[in-house]
């Protein structure tokens, strides 16, 4: 294997962009503003949320790569780059959400641990690369499966990522085997990014992307895939990313008593105007924000609230980018193609300020996000799903008297 880490020090990191609000130096954590998300329905690489957790690692010698499929698989591959690219292709426009997206308005409520993300650690986009149940066939694992033939139920993904929360192994996750080798989850080995090859702090040489859960399982700078009789027991599948009820602090915590958290929850955030933002009375404002929900839910419908939430308005979606009526159904074929991915959406609206923006999202299973972050509080502060609040003020009649 030739990847390598680099420096300790992080000396050895790539270059981002200046707009990104960073959370975390060492390692680098950060995210867009929320502006930028509405700005594109394909989020730019370089607005891309970035979570990791430790250097970036440097691949010296592409041609040295190889992916490496062990474990209870019937046949063990040693995959090239060269030999992966010749697979047939696949792309999937799918959003990437860490499970950890809103978590400082969860902190806020009641202090948790982790990193202090706004609304802005998602992004979506077009990844490109080869079905990984395309992979598992020439390993002989056929589509559909539940067991493979020696016995394997989950797959895990292990990176070259070296991870103190694993004691200086490697970050690594894990999906059940039948979604791994169902065609229609669509889950990827991936080494494309919105057409372009992965950047380092991406995945390159190549990454998972697992479409409609956490972006935790998604693992980047795949160095091997491991057929197992059980679900990864790394830090990061079960002593991390698992959602405990309120009740629940770090003094009376089971780990064991609850999975692994993998489909994300119905998720609806305001971008456009930003909280505290000062608006002038009878001004006409347009609110813009995301939906989304794990799974390959769709969005049935958001809302929006000038009141506290008395009343609603459907706000109007755009989709991939195009303008439709609020109440315009989706055809079979574009839930389809985009079924993993976000829904762009904004509403118009004459403004008098001061006022509360409310929005709130109803998936296509009729799930409805909770009001209160204080019902879904989590030491862990993951999966902060509630009614998010855009507070705006009235802008100051000594400036307003100026214009």
């Amino acid at each position: 294997m030739a990847l390598l880490i680099g420096p300790k020090d992080y000396e050895n990191e790539p270059p981002r962009h200046p707009a990104l609000r960073i959370n975390a130096k060492e390692p680098f954590n950060a995210e867009p503003p929320p502006s930028a998300l509405v700005a594109s329905y394909i989020t730019p690489i370089d607005m891309f949320y970035k979570r990791n957790h430790g250097p970036i690692p440097i691949l010296k010698d592409p041609s040295s790569y190889r992916l490496e499929i062990t474990g209870l698989a019937p046949k063990k591959l040693s995959l090239s780059l060269e030999a992966i690219r010749s697979l047939k292709k696949h792309t999937v426009v799918a959003t990437l959400q860490c499970a950890g997206n809103r978590r400082t308005a969860m902190s806020d409520t009641r202090k948790v641990k982790g990193v202090g993300w706004g609304i802005s650690a998602l992004g979506n986009g077009i990844w490109g690369g080869v079905l990984l149940s395309d992979v598992l066939e020439l390993a002989g694992i056929p589509c559909y499966t539940r067991r493979s033939a020696n016995g394997g139920k989950h797959v895990e993904f292990i990176s070259v990522d070296q991870c103190k929360e694993e004691k200086g192994g490697p970050y690594r996750a894990s999906v059940p085997l039948l979604q791994a080798t169902d065609p229609e989850a669509e889950v990827l080995l991936a080494y494309e990014m919105n057409g372009e090859e992965l950047t380092r702090d991406h995945g390159y040489p190549l990454r998972i992307v697992v479409p409609g859960v956490i972006g935790a399982r998604s693992v980047k700078w795949l160095a091997s895939i491991d057929i197992c009789p059980i679900e990864c027991q790394g830090f990061f599948q079960q002593q991390d990313y698992k959602m405990f009820p309120p009740w629940v602090d770090w003094n009376n915590i089971v780990w064991p008593s609850r999975r692994p958290l993998m489909d994300f929850p119905v998720q609806c955030a305001i971008c456009t105007p930003s909280d505290g933002s000062f608006i002038k009375t009878g001004t006409t404002v347009k609110i813009s924000g995301y939906a989304l929900s794990g799974g390959g839910r769709g969005i049935e419908r958001v809302e929006v609230s000038l009141d506290g939430g008395r009343t609603w308005i459907e706000a109007t979606r755009l989709q991939s980018g195009r303008s439709a009526p609020s109440n315009s159904y989706i055809s079979d074929v574009d839930e389809q193609r985009e079924k993993w991915a976000w829904v762009l959406w904004e509403y118009s609206t004459t403004m008098t300020p001061p006022t509360t923006i409310i929005a709130k999202a109803v998936d296509s299973s009729a799930n409805v996000q909770p009001q209160k972050v204080e019902d879904i509080w989590n030491l862990r502060g993951v999966l902060n799903n509630s009614w998010h609040e855009v507070h705006v003020k009235a802008e100051p009649q000594s400036i307003q008297s100026s214009l």
